[in-house]
């Protein structure tokens, strides 16, 4: 069985949770998506760190980011694809 390097709760989600330590960029990486049980793959275009977020497409400025079917925040630079989600691209809608 592959293995999972992370996770999709909702089929609309636009990133996915790394489940595994040491993920590197060029790694084409499993994801399961837990609506419906099926699989998606990945390439990481960086090196991501357990626990956080890869892009599921390409991102841009004011766009909103979903995770585990909730709006989580939106986008302040480009995201391409397979790149690592966090506070250098993403900012929260509270302020």
């Amino acid at each position: 069985m592959a293995t999972t390097h992370f996770i999709v709760h909702d089929k609309a989600d636009t990133v996915g949770v790394i489940v595994v330590e040491n993920v590197k960029a060029g790694e084409t990486l499993t994801g399961w998506v837990m609506e419906g049980d099926g699989t998606i793959k990945v390439k990481a275009l960086d090196a991501i760190p357990l626990g956080h977020k890869i892009a599921l497409k390409d991102m841009q400025p004011g766009d909103t980011v979903m995770k585990y079917g909730h709006d989580i925040g939106k986008v302040v630079k480009p995201v391409a694809k397979g790149r690592h989600v966090h506070v250098q691209n993403v900012k929260t809608k509270r302020w």
